[in-house]
């Protein structure tokens, strides 16, 4: 296969990033298939499995920089990418080659069509990444690989593999027509990773789905470790856009003692939670005998770079780039602006805003609105969930009329057609000591960000 011809395969195939699965589309059978096809790469990979409604790609990229800095050669696999398919799969923090990218894909398409019961007419997207993924690190012989879960747990392809640890990050509110209405049914399906014997680890908070995953463990004899009970975190936020300029911290304490202070390359409350998740899971696999310094750690989490998380992409304005695309990772945002990005004297903040139409759109503008002096609404086009800048300012405008006060006058909401017009527009009304906030889907950001920062 050529590149190109290798991608006409790949984007041939059901995605369920563009279109949303019912329950039934969830199934494992067609990946087992397929990689009993191709000589079952996932068994030959030492695998730290992570999943949660957020937190987990940040968690994912934090552990990949610490085994890195520790001496593994060290796999990637997160999703969905940013600009760029190939930065789904990551050796050492390098995408897959386009030529490598070709080969592999021409290696699954042989296998999906060979036989008497051909898998290529029903292979999803997300199937063919996972697979993609696995025989690119067994090609690289990674001595460590991380995966982050697509969507929910128990049905996810990458939950063919039998890990050294299971990593549950957070329990939300998100994609909850596939995996349920409520806590307790969204954290059932997202504890579907946890192995029988194979130890756990979890940030979860929310009393009822810490329930869940408890009970999930013990039914399956998983050693468990959880936030608050087992290890906990401190926080020293940074200040980004004031005197005097420091980078965020997090001290961590676990179950085996106190880690000193340690910096974040990624900034917010939830980033130092995850930095504490990252860390207990080093904890997990020293128990294994893994050899992993807390140099090593520390390195890591001070060097990880993790595109559109409060990624800073301008200063003057200051300019913020996030992919927020729940309630609760809306709020998260909040939090960080207010901590770390105090606004100089007279300075305003602008929203660009974007969002998927199986989201708590009315939600997340609910959260976000009243701490913006301007709202831009937005669409991406290389999505079809987006919904219609007219659409979210019919969903924010009764917002604002409930909560209408004196300190509301003076705001306003724009609509542009698109990204382009929206970035053109909120750069052109920005001031030197303003901040614009770029937010509410990853699709957003990958859209906008070439216009940011280039084409990398």
């Amino acid at each position: 296969m050529t590149y190109e011809q290798a991608l006409q395969f790949w984007f041939g195939r059901v995605n369920f990033e563009v279109k949303s699965p019912k329950a039934s589309d969830l199934k494992l059978d067609r990946m087992r298939a397929l990689l009993a096809r191709l000589g079952d790469p996932h068994e030959r990979l030492r695998i730290v499995h992570v999943a949660g409604s957020k937190g987990k790609g940040s968690t994912s990229a934090m552990l990949a920089a610490i085994l890195r800095q520790a001496g593994f050669r060290t796999g990637l696999f997160t999703s969905p990418h940013l600009v760029h398919v190939e930065e789904r799969v990551q050796v050492d923090g390098d995408s897959i080659a386009r030529t490598e990218l070709a080969a592999r894909m021409d290696q699954i398409a042989r296998a999906a069509r060979s036989g008497d019961d051909p898998l290529e007419p029903t292979l999803t997207f997300f199937e063919i990444a996972t697979a993609l993924g696995f025989l690119h690190f067994v090609d690289h012989q990674v001595d460590m690989a991380v995966l982050e879960v697509g969507l929910g747990g128990r049905f996810d392809s990458t939950n063919v593999c039998r890990p050294l640890c299971a990593v549950l990050t957070s329990i939300s509110f998100d994609h909850t027509q596939q995996l349920g209405e409520t806590l307790v049914k969204i954290a059932g399906e997202k504890a579907g990773i946890i192995k029988t014997g194979v130890p756990a680890l979890s940030g979860v908070r929310a009393p009822e789905a810490r329930a869940v995953i408890e009970e999930t463990c013990r039914l399956r004899q998983a050693p468990l470790r959880e936030l608050e009970r087992d290890f906990t975190f401190r926080y020293h936020p940074a200040r980004i856009n004031g005197a005097p300029h420091s980078a965020s911290k997090v001290r961590v304490q676990t179950w085996r003692g106190d880690w000193p202070e340690m910096q974040l390359g990624l900034i917010g409350e939830h980033q130092a939670r995850n930095a504490a998740v990252a860390t207990a899971t080093v904890e997990v696999l020293r128990e294994q005998g893994l050899t992993i310094s807390t140099e090593a750690v520390a390195a890591g989490l001070a060097g990880v770079q993790w595109p559109a998380r409060l990624e800073i992409v301008g200063r003057r304005p200051l300019v913020v780039l996030d992919c927020a695309h729940n309630v609760a990772s809306a709020e998260a945002l909040v939090r960080a602006l207010a901590t770390s990005f105090p606004l100089r004297p007279g300075g305003k903040r602008h929203l660009v805003f974007a969002g998927n139409k199986d989201k708590d759109l009315a939600g997340m503008l609910d959260v976000l609105t009243p701490h913006f002096q301007h709202v831009v609404l937005t669409r991406f086009t290389n999505n079809p969930r987006s919904v219609p800048p007219e659409e979210l300012a019919a969903l924010q405008t009764p917002l604002t009329s409930a909560r209408t006060s004196p300190r509301d006058e003076g705001k306003k909401t724009t609509v542009c057609a698109n990204v382009t017009d929206a970035w053109h527009f909120v750069r052109g009304l920005a001031r030197a000591d303003d901040l614009i906030c770029i937010t509410g889907s990853v699709f957003l950001a990958g859209e906008i960000r070439p216009l940011l920062v280039g084409d990398q």
